[in-house]
């Protein structure tokens, strides 16, 4: 195949991409860059979050991280795998049928940790939950941006919430979790040290991408050598101005995040010789297109849920206004 129909094929594909870790651990800041690396390669790039990617998250995101202090562990859980249903039919499938890039803040790794192992409902049963509100889908890569906690807690400014107001206990079961989940799948979550600057996690972060999307490369799309300047360092407390479908994305303080295990499978020894392998891209239907072009065109999974589901939902929950700043994001659940 020439070069130039590999990286055209390549381009078609949805690429999901999650992003989890700890109070403070700077997600909103790398999935800034990551975005701007995957658009300088000339993909299109949609950043969410979860709970609030969507207008029902919006209102759940209130309840879970500002709601009264008694909300019990398994009602928490169902609010989560609620917000997740909906926003996977709504908007991550989707915008990888459009052969988009998404990148998530949170996914089912975050309800394992948090409400799995924290809140002990356990692990295989909010994997399953989320498994079922997602109908499978899992993301091919998760970047773990891991920190002790008590450096989480001294990065924060703003008023703590009520998930991030939790001992220090807590925290640390939940990041205990998180590198469990990280040793058991090591192809698709790559751990990387939150601890240094912003440049240094980058530096890190682009290593991974640059393995895993070589046709995304600026060397192979335009025979060009690569200018792999740094995006202005955004620090966690600054609004991002990332958004899907009209939908600001900061980094969230959300308790959740990509499971450990979705779909059957051995779990892969990392390869020390070698360079990862891309983890399996979400697996969408596709269709031969009307003209010559050979080159598949993604087609939506088919969902009963819409955007207009969205008011019933909310009339629901409550109508009050949904404050959600990056102030409030990039403290993990």
């Amino acid at each position: 195949m020439e070069r130039g129909t590999a990286n055209e094929a390549a381009m078609a594909e949805g690429v999901f991409i999650t992003f989890e870790g700890g109070d403070g651990s700077g997600k909103s800041t790398q999935i800034q860059r990551v975005r701007d690396w995957f658009e300088s390669q000339g993909r299109q790039v949609s950043v969410t979050r979860e709970p609030g990617g969507t207008e029902l998250g919006k209102e759940i995101r209130r309840l879970v991280q500002n709601g009264p202090e008694d909300v019990d562990p398994r009602s928490e859980a169902l609010l989560y795998a609620a917000d997740r249903a909906y926003h996977v039919a709504t908007r991550i499938r989707p915008a990888l049928a459009r052969g988009e890039v998404v990148l998530a803040d949170r996914y089912i790794d975050s309800s394992v940790a948090y409400q799995g192992a924290a809140r002990s409902l356990g692990v295989d049963e909010i994997r399953s939950l989320s498994v079922w509100a997602t109908q499978g889908l899992n993301p091919e890569l998760t970047f773990l941006l891991d920190l002790p906690p008590e450096v989480g807690a001294r990065r924060r400014t703003n008023a703590p919430d009520r998930l991030e107001r939790e001992s220090m206990e807590f925290h640390e079961r939940v990041r205990h979790e998180y590198l469990r989940l990280a040793d058991a799948e090591p192809d698709r979550i790559i751990v990387i040290d939150a601890v240094g600057t912003p440049d240094e996690v980058f530096s890190e972060i682009r290593g991974v991408l640059e393995e895993r999307y070589p046709h995304s490369a600026p060397s192979a799309l335009t025979g060009e050598t690569p200018c792999m300047g740094e995006a202005p360092c955004m620090s966690d407390e600054t609004p991002c101005p990332t958004e899907v479908d009209g939908a600001a994305a900061p980094d969230t303080a959300a308790a959740y995040g990509p499971a450990a295990k979705l779909a059957s499978g051995s779990d892969a020894e990392p390869e020390s010789s070698a360079a990862p392998k891309p983890g399996p891209v979400a697996k969408l239907e596709s269709t031969p297109t009307a003209t010559s072009d050979p080159t598949p065109v993604a087609k939506p999974a088919s969902s009963s849920s819409t955007d207009s589901a969205a008011p019933s939902l909310l009339s629901l929950l409550g109508s009050q206004e949904t404050l959600w700043a990056c102030e409030e994001e990039d403290v993990l659940l």
